[in-house]
């Protein structure tokens, strides 16, 4: 069946029936799966093509999402948080290995983010942690649409349809790794790394 756009309600059923939802936040538009959906996961990497091995990050609408997740969240975690959130930067720490291993990360850790885009929290204090990653081709430019989206998969069966929230054309998140015992960049984006010393000093 071809994708179309969806309303809020609309993108919740699909995610919760295990589906696939491109949705808007506040950076790209990215495509989301429900992290307790390990079909719509595997769906999620089958219609991006992204190698298997290549961990999806996961957005949550707050702290207590990801404290159920049953994640280690340690204070720099915690100050990072109260810095950045909601906003650019995604949080790496350690996880339970079936977590881990349902977004594909080959070590026990995940890459976390509360977004700052009121829709798109809306939709995670309904569905609950989504596994998210940008909506496009593995390895070409993100959709900034959702008529963007819809040309992009208009062909999968992968794809139920796209929440539209207008144009979004936001700076990457900044990736940060807190899993060893000293903290790294992984990837530079919305966020600089002097920003990120800062808070955890």
């Amino acid at each position: 069946m071809t994708p179309s756009l969806l309303d809020l309600d609309g993108a919740i059923a699909a995610l919760a029936q295990g589906g696939v939802v491109a949705l808007p936040t506040d950076t790209v538009y990215g495509v989301a799966a429900s992290v307790d959906a390990e079909d719509g996961v595997s769906a999620l990497f089958a219609l991006k093509h992204r190698p298997s091995e290549m961990a999806l990050p996961i957005l949550v609408d707050s702290v207590d999402q990801i404290t159920r997740l049953g994640v280690a969240w340690p204070s720099g975690a915690q100050r990072l948080a109260d810095r950045f959130w909601p906003g650019a930067l995604t949080i790496v720490v350690r996880a339970p290995e079936y977590l881990a291993r349902r977004v594909g990360s080959p070590t026990n850790s995940v890459g976390l983010r509360i977004p700052n885009l009121d829709l798109v929290r809306d939709v995670l204090a309904r569905s609950g942690p989504l596994a998210v990653t940008s909506a496009n081709d593995h390895g070409q430019p993100p959709c900034t649409s959702a008529d963007e989206v819809l040309e992009t998969f208009a062909s999968s069966s992968h794809l139920a349809g796209v929440l539209d929230g207008g144009l979004r054309d936001g700076a990457v998140s900044t990736v940060v790794d807190l899993t060893g015992p000293r903290w790294r960049v992984l990837r530079e984006g919305a966020i600089a790394t002097t920003e990120i010393a800062d808070a955890l000093l």
